[in-house]
C-alpha cells in the first residue's frame, strides 16, 4: 500500500497517510457553519419528532386540507339549502341556463345515456336505465329542490339509481341541468310518486287506534 506523510506545509491540505484504490482522504476539519447547520437540523427532527409523532401537536398537511375540504362542503351545502322551489323554476325559464343544461345533459355517457335524449327513459324503443324525466311520476319527489337534491347527492339507493354528479358537474352546471329538466314541466303540475316510490316521510302523527 502507497502512503504519503502528511504535508509539512499548514497552509496546505493535509492528506491522511493510508490510500486505498489509488485514493487518499483529506484529513481536514469540517467549516463550522456546515457544523452548526447539521447540529441544528439533528435538533430540529429531535423535537419535531418528539412533538408531532410523541405528543401529538400540529396537524399533517392531509388533515388541513381534509378540514379545509369539509368547511368548503358545509359552506356550500348551506348555501345550496337556501335554494328554493321558485329560484330553480325561475331558471327553468331563463334561456341561457336552459340550453347549458341541454349541453351537459346531451353530453355522450352524461343523462343522456341513461334517462334518453327526450327525457322519456326510451331511445328506439328500448328502455334504458334511467327513469323518464318528462312525466308527473317521480319515485324520489318532483319538486324542484327535491330534484336539485338527487342530482347533487344522487340516489339514496347507489345500487339501484342515479350516482352523485355535484363533484363531476360542479353546483352551477347542476342547476342548469335542472332548469333544464324543469324546462319541460309547467309549474304547479300535480306529481305523482311512483308506486316502487320510498315511503314518504310522515308530516303528521298516526291517528290512535280504535278502543
Amino acid at each position: 500500500m502507497d502512503s504519503k506523510k502528511p504535508s509539512p506545509n499548514n497552509n496546505e491540505p493535509t492528506l491522511r497517510e493510508h490510500v486505498y484504490d489509488g485514493i487518499q482522504e483529506y484529513d481536514q476539519k469540517l467549516p463550522n457553519w456546515w457544523l452548526f447547520t447539521l447540529y441544528i437540523a439533528i435538533a430540529w427532527f429531535v423535537v419535531h419528532w418528539l412533538c408531532y409523532y410523541q405528543l401529538g401537536l400540529g396537524s399533517s398537511d392531509t388533515s388541513i386540507i381534509d378540514k379545509a375540504m369539509a368547511e368548503m362542503q358545509q359552506a356550500r351545502d348551506k348555501q345550496m339549502e337556501s335554494i328554493t322551489d321558485e329560484q330553480l323554476w325561475a331558471l327553468s325559464r331563463d334561456a341561457a341556463a336552459v340550453e347549458a343544461g341541454k349541453a351537459t345533459f346531451m353530453t355522450p355517457g352524461m343523462c343522456v345515456t341513461c334517462h334518453g335524449p327526450d327525457l322519456s327513459g326510451m331511445l328506439s324503443g328500448a328502455k334504458l336505465p334511467g327513469l323518464p324525466l318528462n312525466d308527473q311520476e317521480w319515485k324520489h319527489g318532483g319538486k324542484p329542490t327535491e330534484i336539485f337534491k338527487i342530482v347533487r347527492k344522487g340516489s339514496p339507493d347507489i345500487t339501484k339509481g342515479m350516482a352523485a354528479w355535484e363533484q363531476v358537474l360542479g353546483m352551477k352546471r347542476v342547476s342548469e341541468v335542472v332548469a333544464f329538466v324543469l324546462s319541460h314541466h309547467k309549474e304547479g303540475e300535480p306529481i305523482t310518486r311512483a308506486a316502487d316510490s320510498p315511503p314518504a316521510p310522515a308530516t303528521t302523527a298516526p291517528a290512535p287506534a280504535a278502543k
